[in-house]
């Protein structure tokens, strides 16, 4: 009981409100597309997933983030095994080989790859500060993360190739490094991007042209971008009702349980249901970040950070691509796309989080700021 009362439990429970509002629309897309049995619904799994991913969330929780972070280079290596197996004999799913089976069951490695590359960059960042140049650990750590992401866009799986590289250069940004270093990999991401045209593959060009042009092809490669637009807008303020979204229900919006489930919540539950989700996101990132700030030590406060990046940059990504300012690349919304992958490796991500607030400093609440971080963060 002593144990539940350390944990922060706004966190826990605006994560729950962001789950639990997407099993409200997985429910009414089961039931209406799926026939009246929800056992191997999008519903029932989700909610079977869910349940591992909350047991997990409490288990790690009550760990000490300190002993986990210790394994963090075998499970790195471990993990690049996993990609690699994945890559070579993988099964394919929606166009992405990076899926490994066991029966009935199946999972994507990439999603524990970004636990891995987390836990391996906290602890790499924190402990190489002191034994190596800045320059040297920024390329270090580049290279590391390099690895993962070469072999998840092998795959091909580009939305997930991004949050690693976003996971990188967020928690290399946060990490304190100087201004001038800053500047120059903000040009070498600028170079990379635009080098990286000719490298994409066909339909990875489309989507980005269909973001630029959507009206251009509305029946084809515009039409996803489209129908998500159309599905939000016709919600109004209050929504039509759970189960009355026409474009939903009436299979006009692809992908609407994993890609586009946010436009079906704008549809059924209007302005009032898509503001309550953000509104629940916000306080989570802002929890993450105070207990960044809180944190007793540097792995602890890249680790928070990290995580902070991990979720921001996928909210960000599915929303804007469900509004239309965002290219389609796949990522799912957190706690809310359907997807037993994502789902488990978000509550892991989030009970790492709850460890680094429970062993907390005692006296971090009073510390303003940057200041509780003197020896890391300040120059």
């Amino acid at each position: 009981m002593k144990r539940l009362l350390q944990i922060d439990w706004f966190l826990v429970l605006s994560a729950l409100f962001v789950f639990v509002t997407g099993l409200l629309s997985l429910y009414s897309i089961s039931v209406n597309g799926e026939g009246n049995s929800l056992v191997g619904s999008y519903f029932f799994k989700q909610a079977l997933f869910g349940t591992i991913g909350i047991a997990a969330l409490l288990s790690i929780s009550f760990l000490d983030y300190r002993h986990i972070g210790r394994f963090s280079t075998p499970i790195y290596f471990l993990t690049l095994v996993v990609l690699l197996f994945a890559v070579v004999f993988g099964k394919t799913v929606r166009g992405t080989s990076g899926w490994i089976s066991f029966g009935f069951f199946q999972f994507q490695p990439v999603e524990g790859a970004k636990i891995a590359l987390l836990l391996f960059l906290a602890r790499f960042i924190a402990e190489k500060r002191s034994e190596l140049g800045e320059w040297v650990r920024i390329i270090a750590s580049l290279v590391l993360s390099s690895v993962y992401i070469f072999l998840v866009l092998r795959q091909p799986d580009f939305g997930s190739a991004l949050t690693l590289a976003a996971l990188w250069g967020g928690m290399i940004l946060l990490s304190g490094i100087r201004w001038k270093h800053i500047a120059v990999l903000a040009l070498l991401g600028m170079a990379l991007s635009f080098s990286g045209w000719f490298f994409l593959e066909g339909y990875q060009k489309d989507r980005i042209e269909v973001f630029l042009h959507p009206e251009a092809d509305p029946r084809g490669s515009g039409y996803n971008v489209i129908q998500a637009m159309v599905a939000i807008g016709s919600g109004g303020v209050f929504g039509k009702g759970v189960g009355y979204g026409s474009q939903s229900q009436l299979n006009f919006l692809p992908e609407k349980h994993t890609d586009f489930i946010f436009a079906v919540i704008g549809e059924e539950l209007g302005l009032v249901g898509v503001s309550a989700v953000l509104f629940a996101y916000g306080i989570m990132l802002f929890r993450i970040y105070r207990i960044a700030l809180q944190a007793r030590d540097n792995a602890g406060y890249l680790l928070s950070v990290g995580a902070m990046v991990y979720f921001l940059f996928q909210i960000l990504v599915n929303v804007g691509m469900n509004l239309g300012i965002f290219p389609v690349t796949g990522l799912p919304a957190p706690f809310l796309s359907y997807g037993g992958s994502s789902l488990v490796a978000s509550f892991v991500i989030l009970g790492l989080v709850l460890s680094v607030y429970r062993h907390r400093k005692a006296d971090s609440l009073s510390v303003p700021g940057w200041a509780s971080k003197d020896d890391f963060l300040l120059p």
